[in-house]
């Protein structure tokens, strides 16, 4: 049996809900939201949708007592409301800190012992806090960080290319924030290194980096939410976890060489972070990746 709880039900907490049912991920799916109501309601949703799914899935609204035997939580809570277009994913920390501080106290409660992922923003900080409240161990907590970012990153560059953003291989490094860079040394289409393409064709790496950087916000500043594309990520390593896949994927985890949370690729499967993936970065990329973990610091620091 599969269990998963999802804490949070806006924009992204139901549609990775949806994701779920719609996959036949989950075999039993707790929805808990601190407005019971709302909870309620997209179960009712979810229930309406069960004739017309290919895979049928246990769902319904509780409370922390129910996470007590959940394999998997997803932390999709947050107030992307507060954010101004234009701004930064580190807005709403004042809202989310005193959340993630009762969620914690009620998942310890509960004796969750299980993996959690944080989508709720600014990610690495607050995944960071999740590890110094919960009664887990660190690998057992991990936010998407720049798994979505890699996403858009690949986008950017298959469409330069005219290709599918699957061809491409690569990723976004850092902070989940405007400190992330694209470690162009990773980037391969087709095993070809994506600089040489580039400057081949005239492509403008700078911009392709800002794009990607600024790829929620364009999202966001016309939906005023995005929810399609994160909920993506959060389910993608959800699974990575209970196939115990062994994939090397992108992830906000701690890595005890920067001292907090930050995304760099590591092995993910049913332990959650099994390993850490030692990139052979430039000069440049080592120094720009401290320099982001040094940003991820400072705002902890803040925070304190």
């Amino acid at each position: 049996m599969r269990k998963v709880g999802i804490i949070g039900v806006g924009h992204v907490g139901a549609t990775v809900a949806l994701d779920i049912v719609q996959g036949g991920f989950a075999d039993e799916l707790v929805l808990i939201d601190k407005n019971r109501e709302v909870a309620e309601a997209e179960v009712f949703d979810l229930w309406d949708s069960l004739s017309l799914q290919a895979f049928h899935v246990k769902i319904y609204a509780g409370d922390y007592a129910d996470l007590a035997d959940a394999d998997i939580v997803l932390s999709t809570l947050g107030h992307i409301e507060l954010i101004k277009p234009g701004g930064d994913r580190f807005t709403e920390l004042r809202a989310n800190i005193p959340e993630i501080t009762e969620v914690a106290e009620k998942l310890n409660s509960s004796a969750f012992n299980g993996i959690l992922i944080a989508t709720t923003n600014p990610n690495d900080v607050i995944v960071d806090l999740y590890s110094k409240l919960l009664n887990l161990p660190k690998n057992h907590i991990l936010g998407t960080g720049t798994y979505l970012d890699t996403a858009r990153l690949k986008r950017q560059v298959a469409g330069c290319l005219g290709i599918d953003s699957r061809s491409v291989e690569g990723y976004a490094l850092g902070e989940h924030g405007n400190s992330q860079f694209a470690a162009w040394s990773t980037v391969r289409i087709g095993g070809r290194p994506f600089t040489e393409i580039a400057a081949e064709r005239g492509i403008d790496l700078d911009t392709i980096e800002e794009n990607a950087r600024q790829g929620g916000f364009a999202v966001f500043n016309t939906k005023r939410y995005t929810n399609v594309a994160i909920a993506a990520a959060t389910v993608g390593l959800m699974n990575l976890v209970f196939s115990d896949a062994k994939n090397i994927a992108i992830c906000s985890h701690y890595d005890e060489k920067f001292g907090s949370y930050i995304s760099t690729p590591a092995l993910i499967g049913k332990d959650g972070v099994e390993q850490l993936i030692d990139l052979p970065l430039t000069k440049d990329e080592q120094q720009k990746l401290q320099a982001s973990a040094d940003e991820i610091q400072e705002k902890i620091k803040l925070f304190n």
